[in-house]
């Protein structure tokens, strides 16, 4: 059963919210502050898990696709998306704690193209950014434990994430950019989407 989601107030994400991890510095002059995306938070829950539901209209940034802002979960939690309408990328990156006041580490980053009906999996201790590289509204619903917390801050200290995905020349292609904010950024890798749900959801909910 569909969902409607034109009797709910949405949480928006602007522009000027997204300033810190855009790349087009010199594009970010030239304009107002346009709506982005939208956040509608707690649809429903089920086995204690809540599920939200981002609409992400077609813009471009300058010469960067719309994307989120960027976050990873604060302790063990892991994320499920799957996508409703449109097309989404979603870049994944691992990141490893800080110790001892030593810089956080950013390893294993991928991208992962999916379409109406894929599910994308975050394991724990993934930050990742959703991003519509397509010319058609993207809809995607999440799964998250409602005792999860987002942090921000990795990604608007560096700029935004370890790629940005940028139009390229040939309309049918994305330019990949690393982000030098980073230190030793691992290659890219390009991941399939899961096609069903995984049996265990567990690992949503963090460490017991």
């Amino acid at each position: 059963m569909a969902i409607d989601l034109t009797k709910r107030e949405p949480d928006i994400r602007y522009l000027r919210d997204m300033e810190s991890v855009i790349y087009d510095k010199e594009w970010l002059k030239t304009v107002d502050n346009p709506a982005l995306y939208y956040m509608y938070r707690g649809v429903k829950e089920k086995n204690g898990l809540r599920y939200d539901i981002t609409v992400i209209p077609p813009q471009i940034l300058g010469r960067e696709f719309v994307k989120t802002k960027g976050h990873k979960h604060i302790g063990s939690f892991g994320e499920i998306y799957v996508v409703l309408e449109g097309i989404g990328l979603y870049l994944i990156q691992k990141y490893i704690p800080p110790k001892d006041n030593q810089e956080e580490k950013v390893e294993d980053v991928s991208a992962i193209f999916a379409r109406a009906g894929d599910v994308i999996i975050i394991p724990p201790y993934y930050g990742h950014v959703t991003i519509n590289p397509s010319s058609e509204t993207l809809k995607t619903a999440n799964w998250i434990s409602p005792d999860c917390r987002s942090s921000y801050d990795l990604f608007q200290e560096k700029g935004g994430a370890a790629y940005f995905a940028l139009q390229h020349q040939d309309k049918e292609k994305i330019e990949w950019l690393k982000n030098n904010n980073y230190k030793n950024i691992p290659s890219l890798q390009f991941k399939e989407p899961e096609k069903k749900l995984p049996d265990n959801l567990g690992f949503l909910k963090g460490k017991q």
